[in-house]
């Protein structure tokens, strides 16, 4: 990643300078390792790849091989298990490095990206629901489920979704650090936006939902928004 890469951004995370009265909450990244373990699978692929060697080793030793026959085989399959699983956790430790999760007083945003950076802008108006899900490693993810037709994309998403729910994918704050401070900084962004009346001639929103934000974004190049 160059040092260059981001220079653009006024605020780090941010691709432009918030609107007037908008204010910025909260920040953070994951981590790389909680997210090496949840969203890479670095563990199951581990034990798969122990458990393959231990099955091949056996096989071979139970074909009258001895064991030099049943250990290079058995090695083998270890070092593509460790190969696997080095790739994985570099391919999470870059993700971490690339990610930034900023909540503001009007929206979510994820700006993520290892080859090519974008940034995912989640107006509050289209978040239906939030849950939290902490873990005792002190990490946790806050998954956001939108309003019914509002879409993103999973895999280009990911890995900041919630996992398998592809149908309706919900974009989340993965493996993040104090990820309860995050959540009240939620929360209060969507109470504090659902008590801001609408507009004048616009049906004042409904209970749980936040208002459209007075004035969007503005884009940056390999954004995406929601409508």
């Amino acid at each position: 990643m160059n040092m260059g890469e981001y220079d653009f951004e006024p605020i780090p995370g941010l691709p432009a300078e918030l609107p007037p009265g908008e204010t910025l909450l909260w920040q953070g990244r994951p981590s790389w390792w909680a997210l090496a373990r949840r969203a890479m699978r670095v563990v199951p692929v581990a034990a798969y790849f122990i458990v393959l060697a231990a099955w091949r080793g056996a096989a071979v030793l139970a074909e009258g091989h001895g064991w030099d026959g049943a250990l290079r085989n058995a090695s083998l399959l270890l070092l593509l298990g460790a190969l696997a699983v080095g790739v994985l956790t570099l391919l999470a430790w870059l993700s971490a490095r690339a990610t930034v999760y900023s909540i503001t007083s009007a929206r979510v945003l994820i700006r993520h990206g290892i080859a090519l950076p974008m940034s995912l802008n989640l107006p509050l108006s289209k978040l239906h629901s939030a849950s939290l899900r902490t873990h005792a490693d002190g990490t946790g993810e806050i998954a956001l489920e939108l309003l019914r037709g509002e879409r993103i994309g999973y895999f280009l998403t990911w890995p900041h979704v919630r996992p398998f729910r592809y149908l309706q994918p919900q974009p989340s704050l993965r493996a993040v650090a104090g990820a309860t401070r995050a959540a009240e900084a939620l929360e209060q962004a969507l109470l504090a936006s659902a008590a801001q009346p609408r507009a004048t001639g616009t049906a004042p929103a409904a209970a749980g939902r936040a208002p459209l934000p007075p004035s969007p974004l503005p884009a940056a190049p390999g954004s995406a928004a929601l409508a």
